[in-house]
């Protein structure tokens, strides 16, 4: 180890320690930046900070279990595999499907519990795939900004900030090696009383004047310092300003990503809906096959009238099978083709004689 770097490196860490900690107490001055490249800087901190909210928000929406997303992030840190985990709405498919075979498939009830969860299952995977293309199309993006973009903007900034402060320091020696070199004057021009107080002054005037220029060097040395040092910080805050300027080509990216996510989430929508639709139209059509089914049975079998097929009657209605029903042929009434009239029923008695003639049935009069 280089113990000469490591004591330089040493000195300018407590220099650039002491120079802030002036700043901060208003008792140093300060080298403000380029109001462009202050502004950049200050829209890439915002960008940075709505940013981590949102794509914390965006987890959350994705997965609202608080343990779960930390179980992702430690996978992630660990850079293992996430196990796939079923969605909730997968898990609500699979409680219906199991009680509708559990109730029976041939029950109106547990017919629309196994559509319901089948249904349930596609809108699982529908959510499944808008879970991924987000996770591909619209986060990667913004974490690439966060872990990327924004800290090579942030590295760059730092060193921005350490090389003003080298700047400021430099010119505060330079003041000081004018101070000094201005007190000496003063002390060499003013004659000397031969008094004990006026040589006690004179020393701590002397050794003040030498700890100055110790301090501060020569005026020659610091104004080549305060060159060079005034060089590197415009170098860098040009480096700055380059790196903060793509900013601009981040928002792109990201207003093309957050399409992509309106995309995919219209796309997740409308499939949710078609199968919402499909499902509603499966479920309405039940009750009214059934009620169908026992309508047609019950006026093929009146009361006191036995069944013409009791295997028929008997044989369990599934949700695809639709029973067969006899056919009952009712007996219509005798027809005389040469009186066009119709003959009176058994049951009806009618003492009136049959027309004759073509007139309408209510004209005709008995004999």
């Amino acid at each position: 180890m280089d113990l000469t770097r490591l004591a330089v490196d040493a000195g300018q860490f407590i220099n650039r320690a002491v120079q802030y900690t002036g700043e901060s107490l208003g008792q140093a001055e300060r080298t403000e930046l380029d109001p462009g490249l202050e502004e950049l800087l200050s829209r890439a901190d915002a960008t940075k900070t709505w940013t981590d909210q949102i794509i914390s928000q965006t987890e959350a929406l994705l997965q609202p279990s608080l343990g779960v997303r930390l179980e992702d992030r430690l996978y992630q840190h660990l850079e293992w595999s996430v196990p796939p985990r079923p969605r909730a709405v997968e898990l609500l498919g699979d409680q219906m499907t199991q009680a509708g075979l559990e109730i029976g498939s041939n029950t109106p009830y547990g017919t629309g519990l196994i559509r319901c969860g089948e249904a349930q299952k596609q809108l699982g995977e529908a959510e499944r795939k808008f879970v991924q293309s987000t996770n591909i199309h619209f986060l990667t993006p913004l974490r690439s900004f966060t872990e990327g973009e924004y800290k090579a903007i942030q590295n760059e900034h730092k060193m921005l900030v350490n090389k003003r402060l080298d700047l400021d320091i430099t010119k505060a020696r330079l003041r000081k090696a004018h101070e000094a070199e201005q007190e000496a004057r003063n002390l060499n021009a003013n004659p000397l009383e031969d008094d004990y107080l006026s040589h006690v002054s004179y020393m701590f005037s002397f050794l003040r004047v030498k700890w100055l220029k110790i301090w501060a060097q020569e005026i020659s040395q610091a104004e080549m310092e305060l060159r060079i040092c005034q060089s590197l910080y415009n170098r860098q805050s040009e480096i700055t300003r380059a790196v903060v300027e793509g900013l601009s080509n981040t928002h792109t990216n990201h207003m093309r990503s957050l399409t992509d996510f309106v995309d995919a989430q219209a796309s997740y929508y409308a499939q949710c809906n078609q199968h919402a639709q499909e499902l509603q139209k499966q479920l309405a059509s039940i009750p009214a096959v059934f009620c169908s089914n026992n309508w047609q049975f019950a006026i093929s079998n009146p009361v006191g009238q036995p069944s013409t097929s009791n295997h028929e009657a008997n044989e369990p209605i599934s949700a695809n099978h639709v029973t067969p029903l006899p056919v009952l042929v009712h007996q219509l009434p005798d027809f005389d083709q040469d009186s066009w009239t119709l003959n009176s029923p058994p049951q009806t008695t009618n003492t009136q004689q049959p027309c004759t003639n073509l007139q309408p049935v209510n004209n005709c009069s008995s004999d």
